[in-house]
């Protein structure tokens, strides 16, 4: 099942992911047309595949 090799550093930088993508839609709910797209954009193109192709460097 683990097939991505996810570690803990991966998972807490997909949960603040996930808090941001909240932020943004939430933001985009009161009418801000500036912020949250470029939020959003910031989250599904550089945070969520940083997330799932991050590999802590080995301490060895």
């Amino acid at each position: 099942m683990d097939k991505l090799n996810l570690g803990k550093v991966n998972f807490i930088i997909l949960i603040i992911a996930a808090i941001l993508l909240v932020v943004g839609y939430f933001i985009m709910s009161l009418n801000d047309i500036v912020i949250s797209p470029v939020l959003l954009s910031l989250v599904y193109v550089v945070i969520i595949p940083f997330a799932l192709l991050y590999k802590p460097k080995n301490k060895e």
